[in-house]
């Protein structure tokens, strides 16, 4: 190594000494401005404490509330309403005393008085349609909020409450100390809203042949809000965006249905002998040992016959669950459901999908095997699914809740679909089967940060989608190789980093306030996660850092600076410049190649190298010198087929300074010399990840960190030694580091429009 160090320090002799006072002043200049790019994220982080260690653990003094809850509910099928009665039991396991509590009203956003509808923009077209002219100025708004009937203590004394638009304060009899629980019950109902109709993450969805609903429920009951110790109450109002924080408790629920009705939700079924018939048992039992194909529990052919018809009697099923942080059910006399069993660890868990015939062939063909690869999948990244189940139930949108999910995807009237359509059936259902894993049991603030469950799915539904179409290639189409993931590779998301500043956010920003929601909270979040495990710390790290953090908050309330720490702590990979510029910033990536020069390399110094050797105090003979192509000396350089093998300095400094064994080691010497100058006209730090084509067609690719930038913010300079002839270098050559302009990513440059421009250019024209 002694002669590389040598021969470097003789390549870089002029660039580099002005290079360093360059880096120096940089460096001063970045101390005195604060905006060192890999400065530390002391000052955006919560202090550690007791409660969330600085390495992204729960602290020894972490507490989480509890809320649980026995309900009874009735669905009016003939006029559309939900009936409900609950009792709630809240344990206070913090160190403080609670005088109130806060409850959830999120129906309320419904409500004909919600403000909701006032926070958007809204205008006058010069011509609209007569239904939209009916819609907005002539018909009555729905009336769909909560109608609270009571708030009563278990002895029947009414409690004082306050309803703020969704939030319902009560106020309780006495202050609630650390350790005490305290239960009150409410009475309530609503009118069940049509979500294809009105929109909705919960609802009916109406069929006029048979005039049947499929009910599909969600948000329906008053839910505790969240106190912990970040921010005491989450009572943040609903405006319907931002989704849920919740905290974890046990449920008992009876759900009475007509008799006709099928009813599957969160929780264990604990009578499923007195609603299923005897065939349904045993259809039952055959599933739980079917681990490769679903099993018909109720068939196309009974469901078609029950919708028919409708019961004027009543049935009632039960539902328990321990530990869920929500509760969500469906019900219709329209479905149809099957089952499958698959291995999650040392258990078997049940994959179920319940869908009318309206969803076939599709759903039959491939929804409860999406499930089982899902499950699959996220344990492997994560940790073992934990419940008994998961359903997937075909509705006209996509929403998640504990054990079950709401999912589109519906073949024409003749049962025919095109890949679009089956592919976005498959995606949306490993993405709300994985909410289960974030936020229903690594349970974060949806509220307020969005990405921390729909990004971090997101990432983990791109790893399961290519996982399913490995698992099942026949449900690729003949010209997809691989699963076409539409979020997760970094090219996807170049539109929307390279767009225009004035409409992008950062991705730590509160869901509602966002430009571009499902770009800033789904898509930039999933792909930072996937570069950071393809490009930055490798799987390996990446995976166990990813694990550790799920494991670690699984039925936890973590936040992002848990996330941001346990995934340093675990891999002793710093990543602070990664958070900031990808999670704080809206700053985009763009790396290139500045300029490229050509050294010959010589024993004869030119009028440069005799001044350099004099400047300081130099034997020139001692030298070995590097003349830039075009300078004096080059030509005669490269004529005489001068390179370090037959230099006479160099072969006497290694006969002075190695042993005869350790000359032996030397490699052989290098022939080719260039100094290549990266450049960033980006804001985002990146690393450089560069591939080098030769003369006779090989290729080599070196990665230099992200922290070549961390003294220099704008360019990068790299000396290379090589035994073959470069002919050409390309940054980033598979499109790994979400570049919004290639035009500038090779040597010679390419003259073409990079995939920014053509996108620029098409939304001029």
């Amino acid at each position: 190594m002694k002669i590389f160090k040598y021969l470097f320090c003789a390549i870089l002799f002029t660039s580099l000494s002005a290079s360093a006072q360059d880096e120096e002043k940089v460096e001063r200049q970045q101390g005195h401005t604060n905006q060192n790019k890999f400065k530390q994220l002391y000052d955006e982080f919560a202090t550690p404490n007791m409660f969330r260690t600085g390495s992204g653990a729960p602290g020894p003094a972490y507490y989480q509330q509890q809320a649980d809850y026995k309900m009874d509910i009735e669905i009016d099928d003939v006029n559309a309403k939900l009936y409900g009665d609950e009792t709630i039991t809240y344990t206070n396991n913090s160190p403080d005393d609670l005088r109130y509590l806060w409850v959830q009203l999120d129906q309320n956003m419904r409500a004909r008085d919600s403000k909701t509808p006032l926070i958007g923009n809204s205008g006058i077209a010069p011509a609209t349609s007569s239904s939209r002219v009916v819609k907005s100025y002539l018909k009555e708004s729905f009336d769909g909020g909560f109608h609270i009937e009571h708030v009563k203590t278990v002895n029947g004394k009414d409690l004082p409450h306050t309803i703020n638009r969704t939030m319902m304060r009560v106020e309780l009899p006495k202050v609630l100390k650390s350790g005490e629980s305290f239960s009150f019950k409410i009475k309530w109902w609503y009118n069940i809203n049509d979500h294809v109709k009105d929109g909705g993450r919960s609802g009916y969805e109406y069929f006029e042949e048979n005039d049947n609903r499929i009910y599909v429920m969600a948000q329906f009951y008053p839910r505790m809000a969240v106190y912990n110790d970040v921010e005491g109450w989450q009572n943040s109002q609903f405006w319907g965006r931002d989704e849920f924080a919740l905290p974890f408790g046990d449920f008992d629920v009876n759900i009475t249905v007509p008799a006709d009705h099928i009813v599957d939700g969160t929780g264990h079924l604990v009578n499923r002998e007195e609603v299923f018939t005897k065939d349904m048992m045993k259809r039952f039992n055959k599933a739980k040992k079917s681990y490769d194909e679903p099993v018909m529990i109720v068939t196309q052919e009974e469901a078609e016959k029950t919708e028919k018809t409708k019961s004027k009697n009543k049935k009632t099923w039960k539902l328990s669950a321990q530990m869920v942080r929500d509760f969500g059910f469906a019900t219709s006399r329209k479905f149809l459901w099957d089952m499958m069993a698959v291995k999650i660890g040392d258990k078997d868990v049940m994959a179920v999908s319940l869908y009318s015939k309206e969803g076939n062939p599709l759903w039959e063909q491939w929804s409860t095997k999406a499930v089982a690869s899902t499950l699959k999948s996220y344990s492997r990244l994560t940790f073992d699914y934990p419940y008994h189940k998961a359903i997937s139930v075909h509705a006209p949108m996509g929403m998640e809740y504990p054990m079950i999910c709401y999912n589109f995807g519906r073949p024409d009237k003749d049962g025919n679909y095109s890949d679009r359509t089956k592919y976005g059936m498959i995606s949306v259902i490993i993405h709300e089967v994985g909410h289960n894993f974030f936020p229903m049991i690594v349970n974060s603030d949806e509220r307020q940060w969005t990405w921390m469950d729909e990004g971090l799915n997101t990432f983990s539904q791109y790893v399961a989608e290519q996982d399913f179409g490995e698992w099942y290639p026949k449900a690729l189409s003949p010209n997809d190789k691989a699963y076409p993931s539409r979020r997760g590779p970094a090219k996807n998301i170049v539109r929307y980093m390279g767009g225009n500043q004035d409409y992008i956010a950062p991705i730590m920003t509160k869901g509602l306030n966002t430009y571009q929601f499902g770009n800033n909270a789904y898509s930039k979040p999933a792909t930072a996660l996937n570069i950071l495990r393809e490009t930055i710390m490798g799987r390996e790290l990446f995976d166990y850092s990813f694990r550790e953090y799920a494991n670690r908050w699984m039925f936890k309330h973590p936040t992002p600076e848990d996330f941001f720490r346990t995934m340093e702590d675990a891999s002793a990979v710093d990543l602070d410049w990664f958070w900031r510029g990808w999670f704080y910033t809206t700053d985009y990536t763009d790396i290139g190649i500045k300029e490229v020069k050509k050294f010959a390399v010589t024993s004869t110094p030119n009028d440069n190298g005799k001044r350099l050797a004099e400047r300081y105090n130099r034997d020139p003979k001692s030298l070995v010198y590097f003349i830039e192509e075009g300078d004096e000396g080059y030509d005669n350089a490269i004529k005489n087929k001068e390179d370090l093998n037959n230099l006479p300095t160099v072969k006497e400094y290694i006969m002075d300074n190695f042993t005869p064994e350790e000359q032996k080691e030397i490699k052989k010497a290098p022939k080719y010399f260039y100094q290549v100058t990266f450049n960033k006209p980006g804001g985002l730090v990146m690393p450089i990840i560069v591939e080098f084509t030769y003369a006779d067609g090989t290729k080599m690719r070196e990665t230099y960190p992200a922290q070549v930038w961390r003294l220099n913010d704008k360019e990068a300079n790299k000396a290379i030694a090589s035994e073959k002839e470069i002919v050409s270098i390309t940054v980033d050559p598979d499109l790994e580091t979400a570049d919004v302009d290639t035009s500038n990513n090779s040597w010679p440059m390419e003259v073409k429009d990079s995939d920014f421009d053509t996108f620029k250019n098409k939304v001029k024209n």
